[in-house]
């Protein structure tokens, strides 16, 4: 081959380089492009899902309100049905003198008097751990002598509690060269939630504990950490939040992957203020609650949209406790998903009815009470399945059957207004679902599980009051739901948070685990089965 054609080779192999390079950096910056513009159109989709339902509450706020041709009736004047007006039927007169009668509830049983125990100190549990001293007298503290002859000691035993310190780790790496290649080296360092992050694992758990399990505000955190000697800015703080919820989101959404195969759960939905920008005050948003057999997710929404929860159970088969609620009718209408109702919630219309009939409101209260008195027994005898439904069945079968026809009898001789006929209408209208419990016993008797984690939703909102941002309030319910699952499976938050992130953060390759050994409950069961009989341990 001539000079001429190796250099020409030369330069058509120096300009196919060159176009490779290039192109290889186009495509480079295309993908670049590509994934900026899928992050702007999802935070444009969260945008629309905010001001949407504030512009329809808005709208619904300027409506003009309607004209009134004539006043109302006042319904105080309204004639009062009774028992002994002539207008009565005798038929009527005749159901609600014969009404069902109430069953007769007995009396709460009186407290056995605890038995005494022996007086004087007692010793301490030998399991808790033991830190040890030992102190020698040398002077007489009488005359000062140190001639002492020893008599063995006297052993006293006190609570100590050492509060958790905030310390500095160190971590010295060593660095090598290799001989042969000349490539340098450097010791893996200890598990971090992230890279280059500036907290342990540890750390990040506690925090994540106090604001989600103690509910303690991030400007409080922040003044305590202070106070220690540790300045750290809210800005850290939030940022540590963020990380710890993109990291536990994995374990959300294998829990949400149990409770959808799970074949029953509980559902509630309460109110959460979010800070949205372009809004002159905060938005309100909510707080939609999911739980069963100690598993519990929590989702945020801008909106009551039934919708939404019809999307999310689409593929979901089982049963659903729910209050009676409007946007949970697409839900049920599908077939797959069965409906369980609140009798907790028909409980409290029935003791609100008190007011305007305390004698009729208190019998109907009375039937539902005897359930709950059923119910009671029934789980102080933990039976479940077949038993518990036989129990059921044979406890309160009769007072459901006493209880329609006594409110056949009552219903008709209450104006329409009157709050114990909206109590009964209650049943009435979601009498199948209220009652279904009774031959199903997968399901309770109330959502009251539901409400109780709630509870701490209500607690959290008089300490912070608001979200800051959607992204927050996102983030807030996938803590919290993990905090929740914690509390339902008896598991310190902080123990556990600490051992998950050390699996989840920058060692997730040595340990290569899924989902599903990283769940609150995988937690205890490694805990249990490396010291069998002892409880998943809180840290200091």
């Amino acid at each position: 081959m001539d000079t001429s054609s190796a250099s020409r080779i030369a330069t058509l192999e120096a300009e196919n380089a060159r176009l490779l390079h290039t192109m290889e950096a186009t495509t480079a910056e295309f993908a670049a492009e590509l994934r900026r513009l899928h992050a702007e159109i999802a935070r444009l989709t969260d945008r629309v899902a905010e001001l949407l339902p504030a512009a329809r509450r808005g709208q619904g706020r300027r409506r003009d309100p309607p004209v009134v041709s004539s006043p109302p009736a006042d319904p105080a004047e309204a004639p009062r049905p009774s028992v002994d007006d002539a207008s009565q039927s005798d038929a009527v007169r005749a159901a609600f003198l014969a009404r069902p009668r109430p069953p007769e509830i007995p009396p709460k049983p009186a407290k056995t008097p605890k038995k005494r125990g022996s007086t004087g100190r007692q010793r301490l549990p030998a399991s808790l751990t033991a830190e040890t001293h030992k102190l020698g007298v040398s002077v007489c503290a009488s005359c000062g002598s140190t001639r002492l002859d020893q008599r063995g000691f006297e052993v006293e035993e006190k609570l100590h509690a050492v509060m958790q310190q905030i310390v500095r780790r160190v971590v010295r790496r060593q660095v090598c060269v290799c001989r042969d290649c000349n490539v340098r080296t450097t010791a893996r360092s200890l598990p971090a939630p992230y890279e280059r992050s500036k907290v342990t694992g540890e750390f990040l758990a506690w925090v994540l504990h106090q604001k989600f399990d103690q509910l303690v505000p991030l400007d409080r955190l922040r003044r305590d950490l202070a106070r220690r000697g540790v300045t750290l800015a809210m800005s850290t703080l939030v940022s540590l939040v963020e990380r710890g919820a993109d990291l536990l989101d994995r374990i959300d959404g294998e829990h949400w992957k149990q409770l959808k195969a799970g074949g029953a759960m509980h559902t509630d939905l309460t109110g959460i203020k979010v800070l949205v920008p372009g809004l002159e005050r905060a938005y309100d948003g909510y707080i939609e609650g999911f739980l069963y057999n100690g598993v519990a997710v929590f989702q945020y929404e801008a909106a009551k949209d039934g919708d939404r929860l019809q999307s999310k159970l689409l593929n979901y088969e089982g049963r659903l406790v729910a209050d009676a609620e409007s946007r949970s009718n697409a839900v049920f209408t599908s077939g797959n998903v069965i409906e369980g109702g609140c009798n907790a919630h028909g409980f409290r219309k029935f003791e609100g009815a008190e007011g305007a009939q305390p004698l009729l409101a208190s019998e109907g209260g009375q039937f539902l009470t005897a359930m709950y008195v059923a119910e009671a027994a029934a789980k102080e005898r933990k039976l479940a399945g077949d038993e518990l439904r036989v129990w059921r069945q044979t406890h309160m079968g009769p007072l459901k059957k006493d209880f329609l026809g006594w409110m056949d009898a009552v219903e008709p001789t209450l104006l329409p207004t009157d709050p114990l006929a909206k109590a009964v209408r209650y049943y009435r209208n979601h009498r199948d679902a209220l009652f279904r419990f009774i031959d199903d016993p997968a399901l309770p008797i109330d959502n009251s599980a539901m409400e109780r984690e709630f509870q701490n939703w209500a607690k959290l909102r008089l300490n912070v009051l608001f979200a800051g941002s959607t992204e927050g309030a996102h983030r807030a319910a996938t803590i919290f739901g993990i905090a929740a699952t914690c509390r339902l499976q008896n598991v310190h938050t902080a123990a556990y948070l600490a051992w998950a992130f050390e699996r989840l953060g920058t060692h997730k390759d040595v340990y290569r685990l899924p989902a599903s050994e990283l769940t609150p409950a995988a937690y205890k069961r490694a805990v249990q089965e490396a010291a069998p009989g002892r409880a998943p341990p809180a840290p200091e």
